[in-house]
C-alpha cells in the first residue's frame, strides 16, 4: 500500500508541471472591461481583444499584472 502510494504521489509530481505548460491566452474582454486569460485562442474578435500569448500560467499572470488595461 505504501509503495503505491508512494509511486502515485512522484507520478502527480512529474506530471503537474506538464499541465502548467500552455499556452495561456491574455485577452481583454470588452463587455466586463477587464482582462481575462484562458487556454483557447479568442474566438469572437468583437467580445475579446488579443493581449499575448505566453508558455506558462505564470508568465500570463506576470504579463496581466504589468497591462495598464489590466489594472
Amino acid at each position: 500500500m505504501k509503495k503505491t502510494l508512494i509511486v502515485a504521489t512522484a507520478l502527480a509530481a512529474i506530471a503537474t508541471p506538464a499541465l502548467a505548460m500552455g499556452p495561456f491566452y491574455v485577452m481583454f474582454d470588452n463587455t466586463a472591461k477587464k482582462c481575462v486569460m484562458s487556454r483557447k485562442a479568442p474566438s469572437d474578435t468583437d467580445k475579446f481583444a488579443m493581449m499575448g500569448e505566453y508558455k506558462t500560467e505564470a508568465d500570463a499572470k506576470m504579463a496581466m499584472k504589468g497591462m495598464t488595461k489590466c489594472k
